[in-house]
């Protein structure tokens, strides 16, 4: 039997982050930047995006107060990304890889609540922006590399065992891959943004077999009847997503 954590019994979170997606116009369609991570550290050797953590210095005086750090709810009810994300998002991006953004130009595109096994569960935003330019300058004390790729591409390298991607930037790059361009990518972003609180199946070898969200029968009960399914299966390459049928 899958091992199971209930959703409803989660430990609390640690803390927020912010993930932007740079997108840019290449000449065979949409290219996202992805980043390679040290092999040592949080997703060590796997491609993402740029982001980190939210630090207290990221707070302002004056900034609303509000519970988009309160990991999220299975209703998927809207809510805003806090000013201080937003301001996260800019300064994370500018560390990593030396692009400067606007804050006015991030678009959120989704927010996910980490899986109970996580050690360090951050409820991260992941937000859009048009890439502005500039020279890449990569942080080298977190990455070794960097790449301009289409969304498509980067799945493909993953299915064949080339690429190392975790579930969000998987699902985050499964979900650009028919978009014509950065204008396209921007303009279809879902709105409220969409929200993935995460649990996880492993096996009796504590390996994980797949990732489930609200929507899929066995969210919450892996005994559960039912055939409704909403999670990425990661038991072997290449991975596969399934999403509830549109009525």
């Amino acid at each position: 039997m899958a091992a199971h954590v209930n959703p409803a019994s989660t430990p609390p979170v640690d803390g927020e982050a912010a993930t932007v997606v740079v997108l840019r116009d290449g000449a065979a369609g949409l290219e996202v930047l992805l980043l390679e991570r040290l092999s040592t550290g949080s997703f060590g050797g796997a491609w993402a995006f740029p982001g980190g953590r939210v630090d207290p210095e990221d707070s302002l005086p004056g900034d609303p107060e509000d519970g988009a750090n309160d990991g999220g709810s299975s209703t998927g009810a809207a809510v805003s990304a806090p000013a201080r994300v937003r301001r996260a998002a800019v300064r994370e991006t500018r560390e990593e890889t030396g692009l400067v953004l606007n804050d006015s130009g991030l678009v959120a595109f989704s927010r996910w609540v980490p899986p109970a096994q996580v050690p360090k569960r951050l409820v991260t935003w992941f937000f859009l922006a048009a890439d502005p330019g500039g020279e890449l300058l990569i942080s080298a004390h977190e990455h070794v590399d960097s790449v301009w790729m289409e969304p498509a591409a980067a799945l493909d390298r993953h299915a064949t065992g080339t690429l190392t991607l975790f579930p969000p930037t998987w699902i985050t790059l499964n979900a650009l891959r028919g978009a014509s361009s950065v204008g396209a990518a921007l303009a279809s972003a879902p709105q409220p943004p969409a929200l993935f609180s995460s649990v996880q199946l492993r096996d009796e070898g504590g390996r994980m077999t797949a990732v489930l969200w609200e929507g899929d029968a066995q969210y919450g009960d892996p005994e559960a009847p039912g055939t409704a399914r909403h999670r990425l299966t990661t038991a072997r390459l290449p991975w596969v997503y399934e999403q509830p049928k549109r009525e």
